[in-house]
């Protein structure tokens, strides 16, 4: 999937995933009901002769009304940003904002890459495993940063595996990013923490129920929000201040909202925004 987008003065790269009709990379998927124009001109005609207006669907011009869809989905489909409130009722023993109480502030600023596609499926992303990924890219990060994660499961949309096939952040690496000032953490994998197949086999061996979604439950004690499901972010250049935007949706008193973050790479030196990753 490609998400380029040339502009002007840059190069404007979509980290999304859209909303599908029962797509195998959903355990719980979305139901998309699509009406074309012709049926939309007969539920059009339908809700007029409800409020006591006497038209028919070839009233309308070429018989044709409008297209829309009926929806049935949990906002933690597709692209989507977690609210603190996901996590838990508090953070640090505040009351945990709902998605449409997080600052918008926290939504955009310049983005850096951490390249975790060299760790297996299954594993946890630890503190050292961050540093030793910041020390390589000779980066230290700073109060607002965005830090995206990329595992490269985004290539398996569309298929069983992408549920099952990356790594996940640890509890101790999230609060360490939150640490330095990170409010807003992105991923390109179905999940913040391990897969769910993971963190089960672990809790089952260990009854420990730290074991449990781990990464998410450390929203419990430092404050931030993750994205989930992001996509190309291999199309990203090597940069340590990408210019991001990540608005979500906002859902009254919601745990999540949809979110279509989007990269804007300048190009200064005539290569295209994917020829440096």
């Amino acid at each position: 999937m490609s998400g380029l987008v040339t502009a002007d003065d840059a190069t404007l790269i979509d980290l999304s995933i859209g909303l599908e009709d029962d797509p195998p990379s959903e355990p719980m998927p979305p139901s998309i009901d699509a009406f074309d124009h012709e049926a939309g001109a007969e539920r059009l005609a339908e809700n007029l002769r409800g409020l006591g207006h006497d038209i028919e669907a070839s009233d309308f011009p070429g018989g044709m009304g409008l297209a829309w869809e009926d929806l049935a989905v949990i906002p933690h489909a597709g692209t989507h940003m977690d609210a603190p409130w996901h996590y838990g009722p508090e953070v640090d023993g505040e009351p945990a904002k709902t998605i449409e109480e997080v600052p918008l502030e926290w939504c955009r600023g310049n983005a850096v890459v951490l390249d975790f596609r060299w760790m297996d499926p299954g594993e946890e992303i630890s503190v050292a495993n961050l540093e030793d990924v910041l020390d390589d890219i000779d980066h230290e990060l700073s109060p607002g940063e965005i830090v995206l994660i990329q595992t490269g499961a985004d290539e398996l949309w569309g298929h069983p595996e992408y549920l099952t096939q990356f790594p996940g952040m640890s509890a101790a690496g999230t609060k360490f990013l939150v640490e330095q000032g990170v409010k807003v953490i992105g991923t390109d994998a179905y999940g913040f923490d391990k897969p769910f197949t993971a963190m089960g086999e672990r809790y089952v061996e260990s009854g420990d129920e730290d074991d449990l979604w781990p990464a998410h439950f450390a929203g419990r004690e430092v404050e931030y929000c993750q994205i989930e499901k992001m996509a190309n972010l291999d199309e990203l250049p090597r940069k340590t201040d990408i210019p991001i935007v990540a608005f979500p949706v906002t859902i009254e008193n919601g745990s999540a909202g949809w979110v279509r973050p989007v990269a804007f790479v300048e190009d200064d030196d005539g290569e295209t925004a994917g020829e440096n990753a």
